[in-house]
């Protein structure tokens, strides 16, 4: 069992910055994906960005592509998401996940979210 856990979410005005960080604990050795995904109210949860955790190979929606930036302290078991030039739209729950195995596996392990709302 992985257990992974936010923080970092809040309110920043259009153009602003926040990171966030999510913390992986318990059966992490199996861990071979971590990623962020996004709910906005009203939508269906969507794929934001997501890292290999041993090779550190990334991958972004094009939505947030240029703008975001995720990254992985393997000896902190923690993944972070730094979001720059934030936009109104990016307004959502953020959720972490984390997966064991291939890439097509799904991601198994979710966080309780934490809110990124941006002001216009």
């Amino acid at each position: 069992q992985v257990y992974v856990q936010e923080s970092g979410g809040g309110l920043v005005p259009a153009g602003g910055s926040l990171r966030l960080s999510c913390a992986a604990s318990g059966g992490t050795g199996g861990i071979s994906f971590m990623g962020w995904f996004r709910q906005a109210p009203g939508k269906e949860r969507e794929f934001v960005a997501a890292i290999s955790w041993r090779g550190g190979i990334e991958d972004y929606s094009d939505s947030v592509k240029g703008r975001f930036t995720i990254s992985r302290d393997r000896a902190r078991n923690t993944m972070f998401l730094q979001m720059d030039n934030l936009k109104s739209e990016d307004t959502a729950v953020y959720f972490c996940a984390a997966k064991r195995g291939p890439p097509e596996y799904v991601y198994d392990y979710w966080g309780q979210g934490t809110q990124v709302t941006v002001s216009s």
